[in-house]
């Protein structure tokens, strides 16, 4: 993590962690930790969904978010106890709101680092390349089945799901961070 934040500050300027308010459990908000992957004030320049084609996303930035590194920081969350490695993705109060009651049950357990949506698809920057309107485009085409997942998650919630859940994401994360490595090694050469 130490060599991950000397990354981003030697990068651009600016802090290496980003603290972000989302919704946790029965709705209280927190703050989530993220390795900073966006310039300074990016939340100013433009809206809360991040295409991959975003210009305020960093070089490194880029990087952390192919490989899910950004997401390290949020351990601590998990200590503070406003997160669980796995449960549903914190969201933002703005979606949150607009949430049905049976969508709200999301909110009945400690947010996560890792859920089924991440496992559906871990890569929504992708998703919204091109979109004119990232966060319509998130709520219409990203947010439906990510609820779907989540409630899935709250149905099925045991100590033996969220193991499986933690080796497919560890697994994933792996597989991306070898995949990234090899991209930037063949665009040196």
């Amino acid at each position: 993590m130490i060599a991950v934040a000397l990354g981003i500050r030697l990068s651009s300027p600016g802090p290496a962690v980003y603290r972000g308010p989302r919704v946790g459990l029965n709705g209280e908000m927190f703050m989530v930790l993220k390795f900073r992957t966006m310039v300074v004030n990016a939340d100013r320049m433009g809206g809360s969904c991040t295409a991959n084609d975003d210009i305020r996303i960093t070089t490194v930035g880029r990087w952390l978010r192919k490989t899910k590194l950004d997401e390290l920081p949020q351990l601590i969350n998990v200590l503070l106890g406003q997160m669980s490695l796995v449960g549903p993705r914190p969201e933002l109060r703005g979606f949150t709101n607009t949430y049905s009651a049976s969508e709200r049950r999301v909110l009945q357990v400690k947010p996560g680092i890792t859920d089924l949506a991440t496992l559906w698809d871990s890569d929504e920057g992708a998703l919204l390349a091109g979109e004119k309107e990232p966060e319509k485009a998130y709520r219409d085409k990203i947010l439906p089945t990510k609820l779907r997942l989540q409630l899935e998650y709250v149905e099925k919630a045991s100590f033996w799901f969220d193991l499986r859940i933690l080796s497919r994401t560890l697994t994933l994360v792996g597989k991306r961070a070898v995949a990234a490595v090899v991209r930037s090694s063949s665009t040196i050469t």
